[in-house]
């Protein structure tokens, strides 16, 4: 009896056919326009987000009880959008992801969310704020666990470039596990006017550098705050140090002067959100 090969995949891994063979669900591609998204957590984010558009959820029989557990959780208008799961099998979903993709038997091909404009978000922000600003940072997976962090301490936003910026990719919403559909992610086309129209809605700009002078903590936390991160390579631009109202390290002691990039953010983070609260109270 011949065996069927699996469907041709257009993904990261090339315009090919998988070598392996064996008898394949129905249910057609999956990776059939559009982003992917795998992992468990980055797959729960998206289909809760009501500004994501899912086009196809495709899971493992494994994991098919574990995407029926997410979607009870949602909201039945929720649901109504959502296309019903096709079951596949590890081996397509291993051809339509990146060759080191832990995908956990769950994919969906999504279309992007919807851009923001910086103006009109910071015209709602709320007071508190808490900002990042991301200059030139460009690898995925530093972005993603960057976001990973804004969600877990309530970042209210965060702003990187059209370029010198990486794509919102499914590499990107994995390391993000989830953040990707919780926090704004915001791209402008030129940082330097961002920094500007932050600063005329009253938000400080306080730029991480390992020489800085002074360290976190070091003075009062402003209520409506940006925290600029450059990338681990050069660090902040001059441009972007310029617009900084202030220049802040991570107190970090010898013979370790600076952190991963994603690793200070979070720290970061963590500090600011602290230091606002404190000044509030």
């Amino acid at each position: 009896m011949s065996k069927s090969r699996p469907p041709q995949w257009p993904g990261p891994r090339g315009q090919r056919r998988s070598q392996r063979s064996g008898n394949r669900p129905a249910g057609g591609k999956i990776a059939d326009g559009g982003n992917l998204i795998w992992g468990r957590h980055a797959v729960a984010a998206a289909l809760a987000n009501r500004h994501r558009q899912i086009l196809r959820i495709a899971a493992t029989a494994e994991a098919e009880a574990s995407i029926q557990d997410m979607l009870a959780t949602l909201t039945a208008d929720r649901r109504q959008q959502l296309p019903p799961v096709t079951r596949t099998d590890r081996d397509q979903l291993a051809d339509a992801c990146p060759a080191d993709a832990i995908h956990q038997g769950v994919l969906l091909t999504v279309q992007p969310l919807p851009g923001l404009d910086l103006g009109h978000f910071l015209e709602s922000a709320p007071t508190p704020l808490l900002l990042l600003v991301l200059d030139q940072i460009t690898d995925p997976r530093n972005v993603g666990a960057i976001l990973r962090s804004a969600a877990a301490f309530g970042v209210d936003g965060v702003i990187a470039q059209d370029r010198h910026a990486p794509p919102v990719s499914g590499t990107l919403a994995r390391a993000a596990s989830g953040g990707l559909d919780v926090v704004p992610l915001i791209r402008v086309g030129n940082l330097a006017r961002a920094l500007e129209q932050m600063k005329e809605a009253g938000v400080w700009l306080h730029g991480l550098d390992s020489d800085a002078a002074e360290s976190l903590g070091a003075q009062p936390t402003p209520a409506r705050l940006a925290l600029v991160l450059g990338a681990e390579d050069s660090g902040l631009r001059r441009l972007t140090r310029e617009a900084c109202d202030a220049l802040l390290r991570l107190p970090t002691q010898p013979p370790i002067a600076s952190l991963n990039v994603s690793n200070a953010a979070a720290i970061a983070i963590f500090a600011a959100r602290q230091g606002q609260r404190t000044t509030a109270a």
